[in-house]
């Protein structure tokens, strides 16, 4: 199977994977090898710093990787299809926040900043580079079979949430967290396969999700139990159905590289 990558699938996938799963630990890895990079002057500013220096190491390795003469936007999913796709997602993610609410309640501390960060940009950051490079290139420029490169991508994806809450010390909260973010990441993925090999499909979901449990306040009993749990894959598999029910066939199939 030909692919349109610069170099053999099995080094070009090497190199992907090892974007994929550093990505986000640039400033670890430096700062472990003595040569930390200090974060940005403002709140947030070393999230920050991690998620844009992630989006670059995602763009970067795909243009490196990518053969000429193919579109660096579309093999990243960064291309516009159809606005249907988002609005159906945005639709099925209602019940959510009405679930959430009925069982809280309205924050009343909210941040605009962190809203916009939590929410938004990094929830923009992950999609480049899991299901941006992580899905989308593998698939559609390695010629991955798109449930492995999204199964990949997602484990990837739990991974890096599995060690922000703590790894191994985590316990059964860090696992479950994988749990959950790593079948959220699939998710991702799937909506993004149904939109067309897009990325905004999933990034409406992620964003949705993102927005809803930094605006509605609930117990961590109920965020991390089966009530929260429930509303969130209740969420995903709702705009699953919807997608492949109610977007046409034409949205579905991907433009050419």
């Amino acid at each position: 199977m030909t692919t349109n990558a610069r170099l053999p699938r099995l080094p070009a996938s090497l190199v992907l994977l090892l974007a994929v799963a550093l990505g986000l630990w640039v400033r670890d890895i430096a700062k472990a090898i003595g040569t930390p990079i200090p974060a940005l002057p403002m709140p947030f500013g070393g999230s920050l710093l991690d998620n844009l220096l992630a989006t670059a190491i995602a763009l970067l390795t795909a243009a490196l990787l990518l053969a000429p003469g193919n579109s660096l936007a579309r093999s990243l999913g960064l291309q516009w299809n159809d606005l249907r796709g988002p609005l159906l997602v945005l639709l099925a993610t209602v019940p959510c926040w009405i679930g959430l609410w009925w069982l809280g309640a309205l924050a009343t501390d909210i941040d605009l900043l962190a809203l916009l960060m939590l929410a938004l940009v990094f929830p923009l950051a992950e999609e480049i580079l899991f299901r941006g490079l992580g899905f989308v290139f593998a698939q559609r420029v390695l010629g991955w079979p798109w449930w492995l490169a999204a199964s990949v991508q997602a484990v990837l994806f739990g991974a890096v949430h599995w060690l922000g809450f703590g790894g191994p010390e985590g316990g059964a909260m860090a696992a479950l967290v994988f749990a959950v973010t790593g079948i959220g990441g699939f998710i991702f993925a799937l909506l993004n396969r149904l939109d067309g090999y897009t990325l905004w499909s999933g990034l409406a979901l992620h964003v949705s999700l993102n927005l809803a449990w930094n605006m509605i306040t609930v117990a961590d009993a109920i965020a991390m139990g089966w009530q929260g749990i429930g509303l969130r894959l209740g969420a995903a598999a709702l705009a699953v159905l919807l997608l492949s029910w109610q977007l046409p066939a034409r949205a579905r199939r991907p433009v050419p590289l």
